[in-house]
């Protein structure tokens, strides 16, 4: 399949996370959040003007900024 980045995916769509292309300050942070590689995610919801993106990752809501979603590549399910 095809690999994207989280901030390019729909409500609805499933994904499970390939890597993390952002910073090492950035990267640490989202790790820290448990946006690991091989993770599955659900995207929830966008917020209106499309900023922040809520998603579901290990049992938990979590909400990204556009600019630390688009550090995440996923392959969509």
């Amino acid at each position: 399949m095809t690999e994207r980045r989280l901030n390019q995916l729909a409500v609805g769509d499933r994904a499970v996370i390939r890597r993390l292309d952002c910073d090492a300050s950035l990267k640490q942070r989202l790790l820290d959040l448990g946006l690991t590689r091989g993770s599955r995610l659900a995207v929830v919801r966008f917020a209106p003007l499309g900023d922040p993106v809520e998603i579901k990752v290990r049992g938990y809501s979590l909400s990204l900024r556009g600019a630390e979603a688009a550090g995440v590549v996923v392959e969509a399910e």
